[in-house]
């Protein structure tokens, strides 16, 4: 543990452990402890941290250059990345800006869609509509459009007004009486009637997610509902904006989560996957469409970050997807994703205080209740997913902890998103490892025994 520090960590009385080095998907600590990690931190190292590939292209392009402003140089890293991910994009995806993280990259897009309406003579798109129980990032105008009410709190009066409506949270709103398929046709009618009630002439995109991540502990579409949506913004003439940066880049087993729902975005932004940790980058992605607006009109996209394009991270970057694709690492991840949900729900299916078991690939969420029938969350006060993130810590495995996972204030959850290339037996030591943790902070609480089935 480092108790003596000048960083200003997240949370101030935490006494860390000192990472030293990486071995596939072990986290070693200076005290030699293996933590085996089933999160990916916060999905982002999905190929472990000693991968020699990654680190070696790393270091042929510092030998090459570091980095080169964006205002006056382009990069072969770059072009060659752009033209990777593009090939493999979503239909009519055809243009790329990358930047150091999944926030910036919302700020892109965020940035970008209210210039093309600009550049086509509508300057009175002006709002966006978002999702309540989100989460698009922790700078002011991604803050705004999340719904992440924990995050948003504080800064709350320098935030722009957004309209958000409903997650699609199955387990949570399905009627008794609805099928999967009119739940989420119910759901996405939502975005429907708030475009009528504003005026959808006012609106300049929805925002969402494609799976839900952390916010509400990986929210899975339900059949149907994303194409509604689509065909809603065409009706209407507003932008569809994918946040893909902890879902996308192969977590759910493709590339882009939204091949998965035969979906078209206008813009899409990625992040975590796409570098896997190794260098800080994120990605907006946007049509043709789009890109021609711009350039036919103003000439130039209205925003910009120093580190545009950097050549060292966009060098690490290309050498993780190509690793991904080369390493049929994909095919592994929908694998070891049944593997886990299979695992998973024989573990915790019929544990009293696991309501749901939830995911695609290798991105889970385990929602926690006090009452299985009731669906009734445990109190805010104790905590309990921080609890099993302590006792999971012991155990030298990594979860994602996350509260409010119901409203922003009541419910919590576990989110499991581990590396791409982990094992059978890693799979089994996950499961392993997280049913003592659940165990240990239940029987801390004094719990045990008296949660509800």
């Amino acid at each position: 543990m480092h108790n003596d520090t000048h960083i200003l960590h997240r949370q101030t009385q935490s006494k860390l452990p000192v990472a030293s080095y990486g071995d596939g998907p072990y986290v070693v600590d200076s005290n030699g402890k293996r933590y085996l990690d089933a999160c990916g931190g916060a999905a982002v190292s999905c190929l472990g941290y000693s991968h020699p590939r990654v680190t070696q292209a790393i270091k042929d392009q510092l030998d090459k250059l570091a980095f080169a402003h964006s205002a006056f140089f382009t990069s072969e890293p770059a072009e060659q990345l752009a033209d990777f991910l593009v090939q493999r994009a979503p239909e009519g995806i055809e243009h790329v800006y990358f930047v150091s993280g999944g926030s910036e990259a919302i700020e892109s897009a965020l940035k970008l869609a209210r210039q093309y309406h600009l550049e086509k003579g509508e300057p009175q798109r002006r709002t966006f509509i978002a999702r309540r129980q989100s989460y698009h990032g922790n700078t002011l105008g991604a803050l705004a459009v999340g719904g992440n009410k924990a995050r948003r709190e504080a800064y709350g009066p320098l935030l722009m007004d957004i309209e958000h409506i409903s997650p699609c949270y199955q387990y949570r709103n399905q009627g008794a009486d609805e099928s999967v398929e009119d739940y989420g046709l119910r759901a996405a009618n939502e975005l429907d009637s708030r475009l009528q009630q504003i005026g959808a002439e006012n609106v300049i995109a929805f925002v969402a997610e494609t799976v839900g991540g952390a916010t509400a502990g990986v929210l899975v579409p339900t059949p149907g509902y994303w194409k509604r949506i689509r065909e809603i913004c065409d009706k209407h003439g507003i932008l569809l904006i994918l946040d893909e940066v902890m879902c996308g880049m192969g977590r759910t087993g493709s590339l882009f989560a939204c091949e998965q729902e035969a979906l078209r975005p206008d813009i899409v932004a990625v992040a975590k996957a796409l570098g896997a940790g190794y260098q800080p980058i994120g990605a907006m992605l946007c049509s043709h469409d789009i890109f021609e607006a711009v350039r036919t009109g103003s000439g130039s996209f209205k925003h910009g970050h120093t580190y545009l394009s950097h050549s060292t991270a966009c060098a690490a970057a290309l050498a993780v997807q190509e690793s991904i694709e080369e390493e049929n690492l994909l095919q592994n991840v929908c694998e070891k994703g049944e593997e886990l949900q299979q695992a998973l729900n024989q573990r915790f299916s019929n544990h009293p205080a696991i309501g749901d078991i939830r995911g695609r690939g290798l991105f889970w969420g385990i929602e926690l209740v006090s009452n299985k029938k009731t669906k009734q969350p445990f109190s805010p006060d104790l905590k309990i997913d921080q609890l099993i993130k302590h006792h999971a810590m012991e155990q030298c495995l990594m979860c994602y902890p996350g509260s409010g996972t119901v409203d922003g204030l009541r419910g919590n959850h576990i989110l499991l998103a581990p590396p791409f290339i982990i094992s059978s037996d890693q799979v089994r030591e996950i499961v392993e490892k997280l049913a003592k943790a659940i165990d240990g902070a239940f029987t801390e609480l004094g719990l045990k025994e008296s949660i509800s089935r």
